[in-house]
């Protein structure tokens, strides 16, 4: 269940990264509070995985799938870059969350 937490988080976390963009600066009431919200479950999450999953292999996973999530919705909705050593870089990320799913212990 730790893992489906995880995973759950990483994609919370993607959704307040991108919603900071929507926030304007905070500016925006309903974005604010859309992004607010998801850093909240995000974080609560991420606390119900760290009772049984190593710290540095949990942070490490929610950030890298917060990372590589917000990358592609970048590509997607506003235009970022596709360069391929951008996409490469991206890709090293992706490799690494998967290595450290697989040599962790649960």
């Amino acid at each position: 269940m730790a893992w489906i937490y995880l995973a759950l988080a990483g994609l919370f976390e993607v959704g307040w990264a991108v919603g900071l963009k929507f926030t304007e600066g905070f500016t925006r009431p309903v974005p604010t509070a859309l992004t607010v919200a998801s850093m909240a479950v995000s974080l609560f999450l991420l606390g119900l995985a760290l009772k049984t999953l190593p710290l540095g292999t949990a942070y490490a996973i929610w950030t890298g799938i917060g990372t590589v999530g917000t990358v592609i919705l970048g590509i997607a909705l506003f235009g970022e870059s596709t360069q391929v050593l951008r996409l490469a870089c991206i890709g090293l990320i992706v490799a690494g969350i998967v290595g450290l799913k697989l040599v962790s212990p649960e």
